[in-house]
């Protein structure tokens, strides 16, 4: 597995979870987390992810995903697939349950990446260290997602 998608992962697991608020906490917070990474580094991976500055209600910035309600299509295509690539092992429908096999630390950020894609019938998911589980309204909706994600892994 590629170190730039594991630290894509990881940025992205940070950015969601804590108040970031400069690119050098970030490489700093990477650096922590047994990173090797510059902040000539991090300034591409936040161009690459295409992160943002929001504004807190504490009147503070910090980086975030691209809100979904300003973009004009998914984000997977430019951030993601990779993430997605090669983090999965395997995918298997379950009922209404789809199952996502990554490798080991890569599930949370492969979820992250898979939840950003808001789809249509998915009810929830939860990231373990390498398993996801995304529950689906319906079998059908299941199947799709597992299709979807194996011509994804395919391409």
């Amino acid at each position: 597995m590629k170190q730039k998608s594991r630290r894509h992962s990881k940025i992205i697991e940070i950015v969601r979870n804590e108040p970031i608020e400069t690119q050098d906490e970030l490489t700093a917070r990477l650096n922590k987390e047994g990173f090797t990474a510059t902040q000539a580094t991090v300034s591409r991976d936040i161009k690459e992810l295409q992160l943002v500055k929001i504004l807190t209600s504490e009147n503070r910035y910090r980086y975030a995903l691209p809100s979904k309600t300003t973009q004009s299509q998914p984000l997977l295509p430019s951030k993601f697939l990779g993430i997605i690539r090669e983090g999965i092992i395997s995918v298997e429908q379950a009922q209404n349950l789809v199952v996502v096999k990554c490798y080991s630390g890569m599930a949370q950020g492969v979820c992250a990446a898979i939840d950003s894609l808001e789809r249509e019938g998915v009810i929830g998911s939860i990231a373990g260290d390498d398993t996801i589980f995304l529950a689906t309204r319906d079998n059908s909706v299941s199947k799709k997602i597992v299709d979807n994600i194996k011509e994804t892994l395919s391409i």
